[in-house]
């Protein structure tokens, strides 16, 4: 349990038995715990290094107060990783200001192989900070969406993930049961009646394009750095992403069995409403309290038209309602 901190196996075990027998010899724990006494005498030492133990003058030893010891080494390992993320964003910069004026060869890494790009492809979501996107088609070269091991890490650091599936992809056996478990999880998906690629982005650094067999029968992707052509495959994913048909949890409520659903493509009547209503002059809480809703539900009904829309501000979620016919009610 403690293997996080440091730890060895029979660290720990000396440890625990030392919270429970104070002021006890190395000979006494080696006996309780059928370890080699230089085993012991070697945890004894690290664990008194470390401040979890101490040593009286007649070599018995105590275990320092668990809130106490391991609280200050969870601290240090905490200000170590802070540190390890500094240095992160440090070496980030230096790469990306090394890739400015790179050759094609330093921007596009060629992966061949199967067991190369299922490594890839869980180690461009695994370097995301922000959020991953995906164009998901059918037949999965990597792996199934089911075995995306780096898909629940990146959710549990508080990574976005939005993904497009091509329409055929929902004939695949398992898949239903799959969206279901990430739609839970709070992944955003949306269906496409076509995708023209597999793709995998990684905020706006990366991103993973699976291509067609090779002629000697291996399954081949491109792995590529930030550059023009990494940037107009995020422009495309926004564009399908706008217009792809959302998919929702239906009939989640007690003794009901969960489905998933199509959305519709665009913004729903209450939604319509809201921006007519704010674009109108009216207050948040005005315009919360003309239809009902509590101010929550409306910030969260805004987010959520700010990321179909593709937008960063409630200017530009304005400006792309008006040239869009969003803006009108869609009845009385």
């Amino acid at each position: 349990m403690l293997d996080v901190l440091g730890l060895e196996p029979d660290d720990e075990r000396v440890y625990r038995e030392l919270l429970g027998r104070p002021n006890s010899p190395a000979v006494l724990l080696s006996d309780l715990l059928v370890l080699a006494q230089a085993s012991v005498d070697k945890s004894l030492s690290r664990l008194v290094e470390w401040g979890l133990a101490t040593r009286s003058s007649d070599d018995r030893f105590t275990a320092a107060p668990p809130a106490m010891a391991l609280g200050a080494l969870i601290s240090q390992r905490r200000d170590g990783l802070r540190t390890a993320e500094q240095a992160l964003v440090t070496f980030a910069e230096e790469h990306r200001a090394a890739m400015t004026g790179s050759s094609i060869t330093d921007l596009i890494e060629v992966v061949t192989g199967v067991d190369a790009i299922r490594h890839r492809f869980l180690q461009v979501q695994q370097a995301a900070g922000t959020q991953v996107r995906s164009f998901i088609t059918a037949p999965f070269v990597a792996l199934p969406p089911d075995e995306n091991t780096a898909e629940p890490m990146a959710l549990g650091r508080g990574v976005l993930f939005r993904a497009v599936l091509d329409r055929a992809v929902l004939a695949e056996p398992g898949i239903i049961t799959d969206a279901i478990e990430s739609l839970r999880n709070g992944v955003q998906l949306r269906v496409a009646d076509h995708l023209p690629m597999k793709l995998v982005l990684a905020d706006a650094d990366l991103g993973l394009v699976p291509l067609a067999v090779t002629p000697a029968g291996e399954p081949g992707a491109v792995l590529l750095h930030r550059s023009g052509l990494l940037d107009a495959l995020d422009a495309l994913f926004e564009t399908v992403w706008r217009s792809a048909h959302p998919l929702e949890l239906s009939g989640t409520g007690v003794g009901s069995e969960p489905a998933v659903t199509f959305g519709p493509p665009g913004p729903s009547e209450l939604d319509r409403r809201i921006l007519a209503l704010l674009l109108a002059g009216l207050t948040d809480l005005t315009a919360a309290t003309q239809l009902g809703l509590s101010p929550r539900t409306l910030h969260r009904r805004l987010r959520h038209l700010m990321d179909m829309a593709g937008v960063r501000s409630r200017m530009q979620l304005g400006a792309y309602a008006v040239r869009n016919g969003w803006a009108e009610p869609l009845g009385t």
